[in-house]
C-alpha cells in the first residue's frame, strides 16, 4: 500500500509539527507556507511550556496538555539528534505570580476546581516569603503565587527552525511564499487540490488546514466550523543579563542565552500586529514591579503578534464530516503542545491511527451552542 500524499497548509509551529509527525511515520508530506508578510503567531510566541491554570472548563484539554508536556523531552532529543538544533526545552517547573491577596485566592480556587474535575495537576500556593526562596529577586508588589513542577519553557524560534530542518532531512517538500485561498475536492478520485492566490495548485490524497487565522476562511470550504479570531499580544525583550531567574513565570522568563522576555498583552485590535507605547510602558513597569533589578536592563526589542483564538480558547482538531481526508487543526499553544501535535496528530492525519476519543471535545460544533457563553481566557 502506497503511503498517502498529504498537503499541509501552514508552516508554523502547528503545521510543521504535524508535518514532521506525518513524515517520520512514512507519509509523503508537502507543506505550503506563506511569505514573511503573513501573520505569524509562531514567531511571536512567548515560549512557555505550560499546563497549570489551563483547561478550567474542559478536562480533556488538561489531560491533552499534560500529555504534551510528558512527550516534550522526547521531541527535544529527537530533533537535536537529527538536526543539531537545540529547541531550548527546560522544565524546572513554573510560577504564576499575583499582585493582590484576592488575585491569589482566586487563583487557588481556579486550580482546585481544575483538579476537582479530574485534572490532577500538581500545584502549590505560596506566600511571598516562600516564593522568595525560589525567586530571590522578587519585588515587594508580588504578594503570592502558585507553582507547578510540570511547567517550563522552550525557544519558539529554534523549535520552528528544528522542525523545518527535520522536515527537509526527512524528504518533505516545503513550498514557500504561497497563500492558499481555495480547497477543491474531486469526488471521482477522492483527492484534494489546494489553490493559491497566484493560481498555482497542488493535489494530494489528504489535506490538513493549519493556516492559523487563515482557517477562518478555509475551514468552511471543507464543512468544518472554525471561528478563529485574532487577539494581539505584545512582548518585550531585554539585553542579555547574568542568570538570575531559574524558573519561568507567567509574566517573564529568562532564556538560555540570558535575555529576559516580558509579556504579554491581550488586545482586540483586529489584524493590527504592531506595538503601542502605552502597552510597552505597562509591560515594562509590571516587569520592574515583579523583579526590580530589571529597572537597569536595556530593552532591545518589542513586537506584537496575533494569537489565532477560538471563542473558548481551546483547539480544534477535526476531520471533515463530508470530505474524509480533510482535517482542520487550530491551536494557539504551538509550543506547549508541539510534541502532541507531532506524535499524535501527525499519524492521525496520515490515516495511520484512529481518532483519539478525547478529540470529540475538540470539534468545532461545540462553538455552535446558542445557549453557551464563551471566554478564551485572555
Amino acid at each position: 500500500m502506497a503511503s498517502p500524499q498529504i498537503t499541509i497548509v501552514g508552516g508554523g509551529l502547528l503545521g510543521a509539527a504535524i508535518a514532521y509527525g506525518a513524515v517520520r511515520e512514512g507519509a509523503r508530506v508537502r507543506v505550503l507556507d506563506q511569505d514573511d508578510g503573513a501573520f505569524r503567531a509562531s514567531r511571536g510566541n512567548f515560549g512557555l511550556v505550560w499546563v497549570h491554570g489551563k483547561g478550567t472548563t474542559m478536562p480533556d484539554y488538561v489531560q491533552w496538555t499534560k500529555q504534551g508536556l510528558r512527550l516534550w523531552p522526547e521531541l527535544q532529543q529527537e530533533l537535536f539528534d537529527l538536526t543539531g538544533v537545540d529547541s531550548g526545552l527546560q522544565q524546572p517547573g513554573g510560577f504564576w505570580l499575583g499582585f493582590s491577596e484576592a488575585e491569589v485566592e482566586k487563583r487557588a480556587e481556579t486550580l482546585e476546581k481544575i483538579n476537582e474535575s479530574g485534572g490532577d495537576v500538581p500545584f502549590k500556593i505560596m506566600d511571598r516569603a516562600e516564593l522568595k526562596h525560589y525567586l530571590p529577586g522578587l519585588g515587594t508588589s508580588v504578594v503570592g503565587g502558585s507553582f507547578c513542577p510540570l511547567d517550563g519553557q522552550a525557544n519558539p524560534l529554534m523549535l520552528l527552525r528544528a522542525l523545518h530542518a527535520a522536515l527537509r532531512l526527512k524528504g518533505a517538500e516545503i513550498v514557500n511564499d504561497v497563500s492558499v485561498e481555495e480547497i477543491k475536492y474531486d469526488a471521482g478520485n477522492g483527492t484534494f487540490r489546494a489553490v493559491a492566490r497566484d493560481g498555482q495548485s497542488w493535489t494530494s490524497d489528504r489535506i490538513v488546514l493549519a493556516a492559523g487565522l487563515g482557517n477562518a476562511d478555509l475551514a468552511p470550504q471543507v464543512d468544518v466550523h472554525a471561528p478563529i479570531n485574532p487577539t494581539r499580544g505584545q512582548v518585550l525583550i531585554t539585553e542579555r543579563l547574568q542568570p538570575f531567574l531559574d524558573f519561568p513565570t507567567n509574566k517573564c522568563r529568562q532564556t538560555k542565552e540570558g535575555s529576559v522576555q516580558l509579556g504579554s498583552t491581550a488586545e482586540y485590535v483586529g489584524f493590527d500586529d504592531g506595538t503601542s507605547t502605552d502597552k510597552i510602558e505597562w509591560l515594562a513597569q509590571r516587569a520592574v514591579e515583579t523583579f526590580p533589578a530589571l529597572a537597569r536592563a536595556k530593552l532591545v526589542r518589542a513586537w506584537g503578534a496575533l494569537r489565532p483564538l477560538t471563542p473558548d480558547g481551546y483547539p480544534i482538531y477535526q476531520e471533515s464530516p463530508t470530505f474524509p481526508g480533510a482535517y482542520v487543526v487550530s491551536s494557539h499553544s504551538g509550543v506547549t503542545l508541539a510534541a502532541s501535535h507531532c506524535y499524535v496528530l501527525g499519524p492521525w492525519v496520515s490515516g495511520f491511527t484512529q481518532t483519539p476519543p478525547e478529540f470529540d471535545s475538540f470539534r468545532g460544533e461545540r462553538l455552535l451552542d446558542p445557549n453557551a457563553s464563551f471566554s478564551n481566557g485572555y
